[in-house]
């Protein structure tokens, strides 16, 4: 039985990062009428999936907007590899909202900023509630901290994974706050930005575990081999360059309340409906187990 009983809990999920997943994990799914709905189909699972294991009690789902953000503009090579969204996916989402407004979740983005950040600035305002995030975007975990988790997919959309802090130093090398430090020296080359040219993670590691951060390095260059420091010299601009762009904003100016992120139900007329013209047959029987499991816990919490 779902327990809603104790310390109130944000879950925060990052929607294109959880649609991209369930597209390319999930065979070709379509409507009555014929259209793509997989990707769809696996956030709703995936956020039946979150109330189960996680029971929030508040919920918000946070989307990247079409234009361009401030890193584009500072970089203009910026995730340009990165292939057009295929049609198949690009017209589901606003399905996967139509989804979202049903079950009473609000939504947010911000012009100019990537999803991300508008999920670190809601992580570090709210107080009072434990803060889980959901997503498979690895950038992310720099925003683990004591009262911040990540709830992460790990094959698909069948497992997952919670990364507090020693998970994320188990699995980056690094703790959260030099995870843009850390890219700053080796860069991504999934947003395609370059750090420093020569500096590979053992390097970079090494270097964060006795300076703790980029601008201390950069300080102490003489006391480096002389390899290292010719190669952090000639990168200097690109390392700075490269922090930025990987560094999570969490400063973003919006409209936010978090009160209307408790107002949430997964069962109500609206979602059945909308179940129904998507064909989600599996997932209506789901909606209203968890629902009524969700109305016993609610009761008992009243005695």
């Amino acid at each position: 039985m779902l327990e809603y009983l104790y310390m109130k809990k944000l879950v925060l999920i990052d929607g294109n990062a959880i649609l991209h997943r369930a597209f390319h994990a999930l065979p070709p799914l379509t409507t009555k009428s014929g259209q793509p709905i997989n990707a769809v189909y696996g956030l709703v699972s995936m956020l039946l999936r979150v109330i189960t294991d996680l029971k929030p009690t508040h919920i918000i789902v946070v989307f990247d907007t079409e234009k361009p953000t401030f890193r584009h503009k500072e970089f203009v090579n910026y995730q340009a590899q990165r292939p057009k969204m295929a049609s198949e996916l690009s017209g589901q989402f606003d399905k996967a909202k139509r989804v979202l407004q049903a079950f009473g979740i609000p939504i947010y983005s911000k012009e100019g900023f990537e999803a991300d950040d508008v999920i670190g600035t809601i992580a570090r305002q709210v107080t009072g509630l434990e803060v889980v995030i959901v997503t498979g975007d690895r950038d992310i975990l720099q925003l683990v901290s004591d009262h911040v988790k990540l709830y992460m997919p790990i094959v698909g959309l069948a497992s997952a994974k919670l990364f507090g802090k020693n998970e994320v130093i188990e699995k980056m090398g690094v703790p959260p706050e030099q995870i843009s430090d850390f890219k700053a020296l080796v860069g991504d080359p999934s947003d395609n930005y370059p750090g420093v040219a020569g500096i590979g993670p053992k390097t970079a590691i090494s270097l964060l575990s006795k300076y703790n951060n980029l601008e201390n390095i950069y300080k102490n260059l003489e006391s480096f081999p002389k390899a290292v420091s010719k190669k952090l010299t000639a990168g200097k601009d690109s390392a700075f360059l490269s922090q930025k762009l990987a560094k999570i904003v969490t400063d973003v100016s919006f409209d936010f309340n978090i009160d209307k992120a408790d107002h949430w139900d997964v069962d109500s007329d609206r979602v059945l409906s909308l179940f129904s013209e998507f064909g989600f047959k599996t997932l209506t029987d789901r909606i209203k187990k968890i629902g009524k499991q969700i109305d016993e816990s609610k009761q008992i919490s009243l005695l």
